[in-house]
């Protein structure tokens, strides 16, 4: 047969491993990578049956993670809460307690493990009975400055607490820049702020809700439209996210990520800022189930998961992945 005549062959780039490790555009470390851990006060860690891998842990049992962690190389984790029932109301004031889980978990952490980055979630869904992510007024929605109020003290007690980054994810408008000024004015001028800035209405947190204790009201998923973005939207997104930046985020995200992959590309186009991106619990639970079937390969499937978030612009990642994905990396 006659060879084609060629001039340009990209074939030749993709020839061996070593070329194609030689031209590869993007690279994903676990040090890029976050982990989100759940705590409670119970006297055992569970496993979570919607996020196979995940546990709820007991703070000593975080404090061997912490441990395995650093030997892998995962440099940060976030922490959500699984709060007792007995201590959650319709204020979430839980949230505000400077002694509560998430802040004795904080101080414990940092007294072993002061080179571990910490990011703390801000919002109240884990603290009410209602699951919403702030207080509700008068006509059943979610009231956006009582809200930023409450927020802006619950994220000064985990500045004092010691915490690296405090996440505001509730969605709340002018939240970012209360609590900048908050903080500042409270002589708390290294924490920093990672704004959930484009937290999209999704039907992809259920895990994450099961996770903490939120998911259901009146036996029904909750709707949170009122504050969180609508799926259809990329121009508000954007927006949204810019004005995270104007008040003072020294971070913004994207959440879920793998869905969102465009508003990751538009951001990163946008602004100078770091960019985060969070794989959600139905992200990575969809994964598992389709591996358990036989119909993925789970670590392939993760890796290119993975991979597509940081193509898209995100400099890190929350993902429930980063453990299995650090102990299984070469670098």
């Amino acid at each position: 047969m006659t060879p084609l005549t060629l001039i340009h062959r990209p074939r030749r780039n993709r020839r061996s491993a070593a070329i194609r490790a030689l031209m590869a555009e993007t690279h994903l470390s676990p040090a890029q990578l976050v982990w989100p851990v759940f705590i409670h006060d119970a006297a055992d860690s569970v496993d979570i049956p919607s996020l196979p891998g995940i546990k709820r842990f007991t703070v000593s049992d975080l404090l061997r993670e912490c441990e395995t962690l650093r030997k892998l190389n995962v440099s940060a984790i976030a922490l959500f809460p699984a709060v007792e029932p007995a201590l959650k109301d319709a204020d979430g004031r839980e949230a505000l307690n400077p002694d509560n889980l998430v802040n004795r978990a904080i101080r414990e952490l940092k007294k072993h493990f002061p080179d571990l980055a910490l990011i703390a979630d801000v919002a109240l869904d884990p603290y009410t009975t209602h699951g919403h992510d702030g207080l509700l007024g008068a006509d059943g929605d979610v009231a956006n400055d009582a809200t930023v109020a409450a927020l802006t003290v619950m994220a000064r007690r985990q500045a004092e607490a010691g915490i690296d980054y405090v996440a505001p994810s509730d969605m709340m408008d002018g939240r970012v820049g209360a609590i900048r000024r908050a903080l500042d004015a409270d002589g708390h001028t290294s924490t920093g702020l990672i704004a959930y800035a484009a937290k999209f209405a999704s039907a992809y947190y259920g895990p994450f809700r099961d996770a903490v204790g939120s998911h259901r009201q009146r036996g029904d998923y909750l709707d949170k439209r009122t504050y969180q973005l609508n799926p259809a939207n990329a121009r508000e997104a954007v927006r949204d996210a810019l004005l995270d930046e104007a008040e003072g985020a020294d971070a913004l995200m994207v959440k879920p990520a793998g869905l969102y992959l465009d508003i990751l590309a538009k951001l990163r186009a946008k602004t100078l800022l770091p960019l985060s991106a969070y794989q959600t619990s139905g992200e990575y639970a969809q994964i598992h189930a389709a591996a358990d079937r036989g119909w993925l390969d789970l670590a392939a499937a993760r890796d290119e998961s993975l991979l597509a978030i940081k193509r898209a612009g995100a400099d890190f990642i929350l993902t429930y992945f980063a453990k299995s994905y650090a102990e299984n990396y070469k670098s």
